[in-house]
This record gives structure tokens, sequence and C-alpha cells, in this order.
């Protein structure tokens, strides 16, 4: 008997996308045996967002509401989101369990599933998927995912890691993206889970407000760990006296948990698979970080 073949949506919840990024996506997602759909506004474009909010919401609960489907596969980030994530009922994938797959933009649809204790994915999105490679390891990971194989990560030691081991649900996402959902229902829960953040395009000062609101917030005092992601075209400010990442890691000095100070995930290559809102093992030592979900 003929196996059937998992399916898997394209749709743009957020800001438009080269029609071409969808074509070669899609190309990328049957080549690796899925069939492959778009949402109905997914090439829509209304400004800088993909379609207005109405359509993007129908675009977003069609696709939760399809329990034919393994996968949403978000085509891009942008902005947008934060104008429709109330107005979208989550609960259908209680019964319909898919993963949701993006970054960027996306961390707000990670963030509100982290809630209802929904797994997501970090990863690629179109453009990564037209333009790396196909044996690259940034999809490679995704692809294991989708097949049902959660991810293991070795990286090497970084003079920035914080040693020790830690046990917790994986949060987390862009920074600037977190930022907006403080202090809304949509926030995180970051209670004794390990915390991901990344960035594209922010001033060190910027980043360092962000840290300070999470460490006068008290995030830092319920995480258990910290893994930190690329921080692209994030310039150095001579005026701060310290790098990018000695921004990060000083506002959490005064704690005790493990840090990854380098994760390579986010806006650049490589862009590593991250199951969030899913049980994690990190361990930071002297040989450097393991990542192992469960």
């Amino acid at each position: 008997m003929k196996q059937q073949k998992k399916k898997i949506k394209l749709i743009s919840p957020s800001g438009t996308v080269h029609t071409d990024y969808l074509d070669q996506a899609s190309e990328v997602l049957t080549h690796w045996g899925f069939e492959v759909s778009e949402g109905q506004y997914a090439r829509a474009v209304y400004g800088r967002y993909a379609g207005s909010e109405s359509q993007r919401i129908q675009d977003l609960q069609d696709a939760i509401n399809d329990d034919s489907l393994t996968a949403i596969l978000c085509s891009r980030g942008g902005y947008g989101l934060a104008q429709i994530i109330d107005k979208i009922d989550f609960t259908p994938l209680l019964r319909y369990p898919k993963l949701i797959i993006g970054f960027s933009d996306i961390t707000i649809l990670h963030a509100a599933l982290s809630r209802m204790n929904i797994s997501s994915v970090h990863a690629v999105m179109a453009k990564q998927l037209a333009e790396f490679d196909i044996e690259d390891d940034s999809l490679l990971t995704l692809r294991e995912i989708l097949n049902g194989q959660l991810p293991h990560y070795h990286i090497e030691p970084d003079a920035l890691n914080r040693y020790g081991q830690a046990r917790g649900k994986l949060v987390g996402g862009n920074l600037s993206v977190l930022m907006g959902l403080r202090n809304t229902p949509f926030e995180p829960d970051y209670q004794n889970n390990i915390l991901f953040i990344e960035d594209i395009g922010e001033e060190a000062y910027r980043i360092d407000r962000m840290m300070q609101n999470l460490r006068l917030g008290g995030v830092f005092e319920q995480i258990s760990g910290l893994i930190v992601g690329h921080f692209t075209n994030c310039p150095e400010d001579p005026s701060m006296h310290k790098t990018v990442k000695e921004i990060i890691l000083d506002a959490v000095a005064d704690y005790e948990f493990p840090v990854c100070a380098h994760f390579p995930a986010g806006h650049e290559h490589p862009n590593f698979s991250l199951v969030m809102n899913r049980e994690v093992d990190l361990q930071v030592t002297d040989e450097g970080t393991t990542i192992s979900f469960s």
C-alpha cells in the first residue's frame, strides 16, 4: 500500500515575500517528499504586509483548522503578527497537532503556543529554503524534525560561555519581538524554562536596554538557562565599552544558570532548527555546549 505523503502548507502571516522564494521553497519541500500547498493569500501584497489583517487571519486560521496538515511553514517574518495574534483560535492544534515553523516575527506564534504547551519549530523559512544548499545542515535539521527526529547539537566552546547544566522547555526567539510581548497574554512562560534569544539590526544600547528590561522584570530569576543565537548586523559601539555579546552576558552576570554564548541560529547562516516549547537538556562545559531535546 502506498504511503500517503505528509502535507505542509505555506502561509505568509506577516510581511510580503518574493514569489520566487515561495516557488523554490515548495520545490525543496516537494523534493523531501512532502505534499505542498499554499494559503490563499500567501502571495498577497498589502503595502508591507502579505495581505490585509483579515486575509492573514483567514490563511493562518484555515491552516490551523486543517487536520490533514503535518506542518505550517511561514514564508517570512517582517512585521504583522502582533496585529492579528489575539484573533487566532489555536485550540484546534490540541486536537490536530501540527508544527508551526519560522523565526523572527514568527516568535509571536512560538510565544503564544508556549502558553498552551504546544511545540513549534524555530527554523528556516522560504528565503533560506530557496537560497541555502539543499544539503545544508540548516535545512537538514528541519527535514529531520519534520520526519519525527529530535535534534542533538554539540557546539564548540566559547570564551563567554558559563558552565552548568539545566533542563526545561525552550522558549524565546527574536529579542525585539519578545520585548513587544512583555506584559501581554502572549508573553512566553519563562518559569524554569530555557530562554533562546537572537536579533538583527539593533544598536548595542538598544540590546542593553532590552536585556535590562528582562533583568529588572524578573525574567532572569525565572529561567534555568540561556542560549544566545546570532546577533546579525548589530554593530559594536566603542562608547559602550563592551561588545554586543558582553552586554548580553553582563546582564545575566548575577545569576548562576548556564549560558551558551553562541548558538548558530537566527538571521544568518547557519540557522539550525530548534524545537520550541519542548523539553531540552542544556550542558555547558569546557568541551563546549550540548543541547538535547526529549
